[in-house]
């Protein structure tokens, strides 16, 4: 099966009137998750993806929206899934845009992690990082190779739209889903499609 190489996108507004017959699945940290989420959405983070399939394969084809915060990582989600044999849609603008459109986000119940999001984490660590060459470049000028490293890594992750230090950074405690509540958010997700349809 060819997956397509652009997955089908829904704007915020389509999006909006379709969202009690969607399924939709956040592929975005547990921290960016608890920040603020589209209403009823369901957190697996993208590299947690396989452990859904089951579940994803049950749903019709256009009934899972696939979101993070502005899309790239969704438009990722929804590639892999293809290449599993599930159709799923993403978001326009992820949750970045449905907010600026004016829609609420929900926050889970208290006692759940909110965090920065990922490209605010990514900021902080390239620019620490840089930051961290240029002083120790004072001490001695191969130092200044390290800030280079990062400059050249940042031009990489523009030019083919990934991300290496966001995929480390993902896998830092703080970003990792615990294990009960991605069980309790696959059991969800097994009620949902196991579920009749009107």
């Amino acid at each position: 099966m060819n997956a397509p190489l652009t997955p089908t996108a829904l704007g915020v507004g389509e999006a909006r009137a379709r969202l009690s017959e969607l399924t939709v699945v956040d592929v975005r940290t547990p921290g960016e998750y608890a920040a603020g989420h589209l209403p009823g959405a369901l957190n697996v983070p993208l590299d947690r993806l396989p452990s859904a399939l089951p579940a994803l394969r049950r749903l019709p084809a256009g009934e899972l929206l696939v979101v993070c915060a502005s899309g790239a990582r969704s438009e990722n989600a929804c590639r892999l899934l293809a290449e599993q044999g599930v159709t799923a849609l993403t978001l326009t603008g992820g949750t970045q845009g449905w907010a600026a459109d004016g829609h609420a986000l929900r926050r889970p119940e208290s006692g759940a992690r909110a965090g920065w999001a990922m490209e605010r984490q990514v900021r902080f660590t390239a620019g620490t990082i840089v930051v961290t060459g240029i002083v120790l470049g004072l001490l001695h000028p191969a130092w200044l190779l390290l800030s280079a490293g990062v400059a050249g890594g940042l031009v990489f992750s523009a030019l083919t739209d990934t991300c290496g230090m966001a995929a480390v950074l993902a896998r830092l405690p703080h970003n990792r889903p615990r294990a009960a509540d991605l069980d309790a958010t696959l059991a969800e997700l097994d009620r949902r499609t196991a579920a009749p349809r009107d």
